[in-house]
């Protein structure tokens, strides 16, 4: 949770019993004790009341998929240019949509054997 390793550990215990002393230091680390059991109960008391309000539909949420550290957009750029386009247009549906047609609107195609019209108000 905290992630103390053993020489942070020992650090912070006589930092502690310096700060503290040897007479406050057992009253105070009982008090963290309880805090931290507290929060614990806290926690569980949330998860648990957030499952009876949700119901049945709680266990069958993949909470990994909601993980900031899983998000990639290069990975959401990709499947997003590779599902199919649909215009909605029934007569499009018998033609064959590569992703690069799927990706590009058909006004941003450049036809080299075109000549480029000349946009006065773009200068």
């Amino acid at each position: 949770m905290f992630d103390v390793n053993g020489y942070e550990f020992l650090i912070l215990l006589v930092v502690g019993i310096v700060v503290l002393g040897p007479e406050r230091l057992p009253e105070y680390a009982a008090k963290l004790a309880r805090f931290v059991q507290q929060a614990r109960g806290m926690a569980s008391g949330a998860r648990e009341s957030l499952r009876e309000q949700m119901g049945p539909e709680f266990d069958d949420i993949d909470w990994a998929q909601y993980d900031p550290r899983r998000y990639d957009p290069r990975r959401i750029v990709r499947e997003a240019l590779l599902e199919p386009f649909e215009s909605g247009d029934p007569q499009d549906d018998d033609k064959p949509v590569t992703a690069t047609m799927a990706a590009v609107a058909p006004a941003q195609v450049f036809d080299p054997s075109k000549p480029v019209p000349w946009d006065a108000e773009a200068t």
